[in-house]
């Protein structure tokens, strides 16, 4: 025989009832079956509430009882045929109006008893199970349907009543002794006490109903039927990777099911574990599916851990004081008070000095412990012996689970580096013996980011996603958002890094996705979404709190420069070709780069320079390894290089100018280029990447630019400015000419001093030949004495700055 149990989303209506009807029809062509079922989706939730409010003297209860009334009455009448309705829509009516005389009741009382609760709530499985039993009478007439208060017999405790095993064992063995039937129709969750009143067995508790009878009677197997495919390797609403598990033992299955897993009510397990009866999931939704197979058996070559799980809504109690150490029956004192006052506790640590205890319990129960725990505590209070009890609330308990864990060396820390490098602090730490559990409490608001952090660390082939917040999407970051498009599955597939784009913002317009902005169309959906604002992208990336976030400063903005502190606490990486926070006051720079080691957050700029060049990594490497830079010479500015290899007798400085622009080798402002504070900032990066303090008033600018050009304000009046003041440039140029030389724009550093300034290169120096918008940087350092260290390549450009961006995105994802 089987126990087939239904919850509510499998008979939420009559739709989804008829496909529980044929799965039980197909069921029954091979097995006797016992079919229990749940109320209708939500019924259970109404009834509280028409009796909350009946008892808080609210008529409007009865339009709560014309809600559920109208529900089944709707049920019914899809299920059954019309020839057949009369009677049975009468009775579901009577079934309602003694409902309705009940609530009558608490409302002239004004009070709702555990006892009436109980009776009331019961209501929703009466009626789920009457119309379910008489559906399938339309199937078959080899069924019958039987009361399970009749069978289960519980305590007086209302509410979550204990069952008397003894009693109901021999009523459940002594009913299918002499029933035969084919299959049994039985509403769950209810039950009675000794002298015939109704009881419930807690929420959830229609799996309780099914895991007693298939106890009871030695069932070849217990299936619970619900809408997911299973135990599932972490909640799937939260994580969206989580899969289902096909095997798992009954104590994994106890432990992911206490901390969270809804799939079951956690007493299940417990009448059919006795009996070694295997436990099936399945979907009523999608039949076909596996399922995952609860039992005894456990194989070494299982993962080493099953699943993970989480309890929200929790609060951490602390009670702690030098006048713990030693006492004996300072921890019985404390649960004593506890269960006096019916608390559940969830979560127990203590340290082994003796001086505090901390426990875990739900926040509705915290202000209530607290009371208690002050008031059995009060003496030792009062003398300063022990504090007074200390509440956290909006916490979390998050528990790694698996039979195999106990095997395998470091998994603690594992867990709780992954959570530390995602900015997730653990407040408490729980681990058994049996090693079965690993549980931490966190901060509540963390719960989805450590969720998906776990999982992808432990279940996901190593691979990480990354969440990127993109702000800027010009020339250079359309490249780099194509970049990202182009690449996905090779990073996938190769890399193991899975990069998502979170958010895009430009100037106007700003969009968010948490899952993922599709980057076909980016351009339609961001115009299409909500005004820009840079408090609000910050506010939104805080509030997604994804794992593993990446700002991408795409822009020349000096206030979203100013923003990265933030999301550096946030532990949010910041990845930038913005100059300007790298070349500000060098303490704001030292500070960004002590909050990115603080809040472990990569603060990755290597574009600042050269663009995808490698300058500031290698100098990086350099410096890592024990070599010191002593001087600098270069090239910086692939736009002004390009600049002056195209300015000739032919070609005027104001058009190439305007090419440089066009072609995307300046910056918007080409006064940021051609004033020459562009390499200022940049060799000032340089510097300050070799180990030395400078800020960029000590840098020399000898700015080629007339002071009028230097004035303007705009593009307009710069453009302008440049025309005006042409035989200023074509002198220059001619005296270039005349020294047999070229005009390079170089920066150096030396001896603590630098500079920035347009110079006359003659054929025989290294910049002579420098091409096109290339730039070109020579480091003399310890190691490299006589030939410096040279590296040379495209400077400027929207894809090889775009490229440089996209290579530090990667080097957070290969960290």
């Amino acid at each position: 025989m089987k126990v087939l149990k239904f919850g509510g989303t499998s008979v939420a209506n009559a739709q989804n009832i008829k496909l529980v009807l044929e799965i039980v029809n197909q069921k029954a062509k091979q097995d006797q079956l016992v079919v229990v079922v749940s109320a209708l989706s939500k019924v259970t939730d109404l009834l509280q509430l028409a009796a909350a409010k009946a008892a808080a003297n609210d008529e409007s209860f009865r339009e709560v009882v014309a809600e559920i009334e109208k529900k089944h009455l709707d049920t019914l009448k899809e299920l059954i045929p019309v020839s057949e309705q009369s009677s049975l829509l009468s009775h579901v009516k009577r079934i309602i109006n003694h409902l309705e005389t009940l609530l009558d009741g608490c409302f002239l009382l004004g009070e709702l008893s555990p006892r009436t609760a109980d009776t009331i709530l019961s209501f929703g499985e009466l009626l789920s199970s009457f119309i379910i039993a008489k559906a399938y009478e339309q199937i078959s007439k080899d069924a019958v349907y039987k009361d399970s208060r009749e069978l289960i017999k519980t305590d007086n405790n209302f509410g979550k009543a204990v069952v008397n095993f003894e009693v109901s064992n021999k009523l459940i063995q002594e009913y299918f002794a002499e029933n035969k039937a084919k299959i049994n129709i039985m509403p769950g969750f209810i039950a009675q006490t000794l002298d015939g009143i109704t009881s419930t067995l807690g929420r959830g508790g229609s799996d309780y109903t099914a895991a007693i009878i298939a106890g009871a009677i030695n069932a070849e197997q217990l299936e619970i039927w619900t809408d997911v495919n299973g135990m599932f390797t972490a909640n799937p609403k939260i994580v969206k990777q989580a899969q289902p598990i096909a095997n798992i033992s009954y104590q994994e299955a106890m432990e992911l099911s206490h901390f969270g897993a809804k799939v079951l009510y956690p007493p299940t397990i417990q009448p059919v574990l006795r009996k070694n009866i295997p436990i099936l999931i399945k979907n009523t939704f999608e039949p076909e599916a596996e399922g995952t197979l609860i039992s005894n058996q456990i194989s070494s070559k299982d993962t080493v851990v099953k699943g993970i799980s989480h309890i929200d809504h929790i609060s951490l109690l602390t009670l702690e004081g030098p006048g713990m150490i030693g006492v004996a029956g300072s921890s019985r004192r404390l649960f004593e008070v506890l269960s006096q006052e019916k608390i559940n506790v969830i979560f127990i640590t203590q340290a082994s000095s003796e001086h505090s205890i901390c426990i875990g319990i739900l926040n509705s129960d915290a202000d209530n412990a607290e009371a208690a725990i002050n008031r059995a505590f009060e003496i030792e209070i009062s003398q300063n012996k022990i504090d007074p009890c200390y509440v956290e609330k909006d916490l979390c308990i998050i528990a790694l689970v698996g039979e195999n864990m106990k095997n395998h060396q470091g998994l603690s820390g594992r867990m709780f580096s992954t959570l530390g490098k995602n900015n997730v602090n653990i407040r408490a730490i729980a681990q058994g013996a049996s090693e079965r559990n690993i549980s931490t409490v966190i901060n509540e608001r963390d719960v989805k980011k450590a969720l998906n952090t776990l999982h992808e660390n432990f279940f996901e082939e190593n691979t990480k996603q990354l969440n990127l917040f993109v702000m800027g999407v010009g020339n250079v970051g359309e490249k780099f958002i194509e970049q990202i498009h182009n690449q996905r599955k090779f990073l996938k597939d190769n890399l193991k890094i899975n990069v998502r784009v979170i958010a895009l913002s430009n100037s106007r317009k700003m969009i968010f996705d948490e899952d993922g902005i599709s980057l076909k169309n980016w351009e339609a959906a961001l115009s299409e979404g909500e005004p820009a604002s840079i408090d609000g992208f910050i506010k939104r990336a805080e509030e997604l709190n994804l794992r593993n976030s990446i700002f991408v400063d795409i822009t020349a903005n000096a206030t979203v420069s100013e923003a990265y502190e933030k999301f550096l606490k946030e532990s949010i990486a910041v990845v930038t070709c913005n100059k300007i926070a790298c070349s500000s006051a060098y303490d704001n720079y030292k500070k960004l780069k002590s909050l990115s080691r603080q809040y472990n957050a990569p603060f990755l700029f290597e574009t600042n320079v050269g663009a995808g060049l490698p300058i500031i990594d290698t100098v990086k490497n350099l410096i890592a390894s024990g070599d010191k830079v002593h001087k600098i010479q270069a090239v910086l500015s692939g736009s002004l290089n390009f600049i002056f290899n195209n300015f000739d007798e032919n070609n005027s400085f104001h058009d190439v100018v305007k090419e440089a622009g066009v072609q995307g080798f300046t910056e918007p402002d080409p006064k940021i280029d051609l004033s020459g504070i562009d390499v200022a900032r940049k060799i000032l990066i340089l510097i300050r990447e070799s180990g030395y303090e400078m800020d960029i008033d000590a840098i020399a600018n000898e700015s080629f630019l007339p002071a009028e050009c230097l004035a303007t304000t705009n593009n307009e009046d710069f453009f302008a400015s440049l025309i005006k003041h042409a035989a200023h440039f074509e002198n220059i140029y001619k005296e270039a000419l005349a020294k047999d030389s070229r005009l390079k724009y170089v920066a150096q550093f030396e001896n603590g001093n630098a500079s920035v300034g347009l110079q006359f290169i003659p054929k025989d120096h290294p910049f002579y030949n420098l091409e096109g918008k290339d730039n070109i940087v020579l480091f003399y350092t310890d190691r490299y004495v006589d030939q410096p260290l040279l590296i040379k390549g495209a400077g400027a450009g929207a894809a090889v700055t775009a490229s440089g961006i996209f290579a530090d995105v990667i080097r957070i994802g290969n960290v």
